[in-house]
C-alpha cells in the first residue's frame, strides 16, 4: 500500500486534532453497499497483533489484516473538490463499483 503526500498531510492534521496519543489510522473493508465492500478508515488507539504496518513520511497506517488481500497494491490519495473531499483509494483488485461510488467488488 501506498500513501500520496496529500493523505499524508490530511493525516497529519487530523492526527493532532485528535488531542490524544493515536498509533495511527486502520485501514479495512466491510461489507456493505450495492456492490459489495468498503473501505474503512478510523483512528487506531494500538497496533494490533497482526495488523501490516505502512510508514511513510511520519505517519502510520495499520491496515486490518483481514483486508490485506483485498489492499495489495492500493494507493490512498486525499482529494478535495469543489462540493466534496475525502480520502480515495485506487485499488487494482476492484473488478467494479457501484454507481455511488461508495463500494466495490473484486
Amino acid at each position: 500500500m501506498t500513501v500520496t503526500d496529500a493523505a499524508v498531510s490530511r493525516v497529519k492534521e487530523l492526527l493532532a486534532q485528535r488531542g490524544k496519543p493515536t498509533a495511527g489510522v486502520r485501514i479495512g473493508v466491510r461489507s456493505k453497499g450495492c456492490s459489495g465492500l468498503s473501505y474503512t478508515l478510523e483512528y487506531a488507539d494500538e497496533k494490533g497483533p497482526r495488523d501490516e504496518v505502512v510508514e511513510t513520511q511520519g505517519i502510520t497506517v495499520l491496515v486490518d489484516p483481514k483486508a490485506t488481500l483485498f489492499l495489495i497494491g492500493t494507493e490512498m490519495d486525499y482529494v478535495e473538490e469543489k462540493l466534496k473531499a475525502g480520502f480515495v483509494f485506487k485499488n487494482p483488485n476492484e473488478k467494479g463499483r457501484c454507481g455511488c461510488g461508495e463500494s466495490f467488488h473484486v
